[in-house]
């Protein structure tokens, strides 16, 4: 059976011994703690009635410490220092205020968000560790409650209470096919008149893809979907290469400017992504989330 130790005898108590035995004073001991030197005599008293044993003993108003209160002293210094370390591994086991920071991001948020993001962050705390998760919106969801990831930029989880997400711009949807085929010069896409092309999508999970099937439900027919990939940089290489065409955010307009064409939707199939930074709500105190964020309020006008 564990021992139980008297519930008198506690962290704060076994400091306050620690202070009176360096200083050898009630009065300095209290300036050390600051707290009051009543407080410290009441702590070095209780500590004598759960070890049951004198400490002390008083000559005048002075005291002074006994065999047994040197005994405990060095027991106290190695319990302190013990648990010190074991609450600054546990904190960097969950990720909290340790010397790196796990960011979760979209694929097609490392053209421009995430090296902005990272260079702010180098610049605000040079002394941070970042490492980059990659995956889709529901894998980064999961690694993100199971503590793989520390934080994530992806579009904006909604209805999640256990989440708290800064937005940080907004991205439009847009039709996407190979550069000089017959969409070419379009102004926008009516979606109904393209029953009949082959498209390429990104597998679920993606909000680009949620995306993708609630633009088609509104053009009344389900795609013919000839292939499916897992990040947006091999979907845009299968619109390229005339597999077929598909749906794609905004801020990708640049990746392949020659090979891919974004042409605007009409507007009855307008469809719009709000990407941000999430975490957990239980580390929103969390000192490297809070520099994190702040570097993404004041980038975003970089951001997007």
């Amino acid at each position: 059976m564990q021992p139980r130790i008297d519930e008198e005898i506690t962290f704060r108590k076994l400091e306050t011994l620690l202070a009176f035995m360096d200083t050898g004073s009630l009065a300095r001991a209290a300036e050390r703690l600051d707290v009051s030197t009543v407080s410290v005599h009441r702590a070095l008293h209780s500590l004598e009635s759960g070890l049951r044993c004198a400490l002390f003993r008083h000559e005048g108003r002075n005291l002074y410490p006994t065999d047994a209160a040197i005994a405990l002293a060095e027991v106290s210094r190695d319990v302190i220092r013990t648990m010190s370390d074991g609450i600054r591994k546990t904190r960097e086991v969950a990720g909290f205020s340790a010397d790196r920071i796990r960011i979760g991001s979209l694929y097609s948020l490392t053209i421009r968000t995430v090296p902005a993001v990272l260079v702010a962050m180098k610049v605000r705390r040079p002394e941070l560790e970042t490492e980059l998760v990659l995956g889709s919106n529901a894998d980064l969801l999961l690694k993100l409650r199971d503590g793989s990831i520390d934080a994530v930029l992806m579009a904006v989880p909604e209805g999640e209470q256990d989440i708290v997400s800064e937005p940080l711009f907004v991205d439009t949807i847009n039709f996407a096919a190979p550069s000089g085929s017959r969409y070419a010069g379009q102004h926008s896409i009516d979606l109904r008149a393209c029953a009949d092309e082959n498209f390429v999508s990104l597998k679920e999970g993606f909000a680009t893809y949620d995306g993708f099937l609630e633009a088609f439900k509104l053009a009344g027919f389900t795609p013919h979907v000839v292939m499916q990939t897992g990040d947006i940089f091999s979907l845009m290489n299968l619109v390229s290469g005339g597999i077929g065409c598909t749906l794609l955010p905004g801020r990708v307009r640049e990746v392949f400017p020659d090979k891919v064409e974004l042409i605007p939707l009409q507007e009855r199939y307008l469809m719009q992504q709000t990407l941000g930074l999430s975490f957990l709500k239980t580390r929103e105190r969390d000192p490297n989330l809070l520099s994190l964020l702040a570097v993404c309020r004041t980038s975003k006008a970089q951001l997007s």
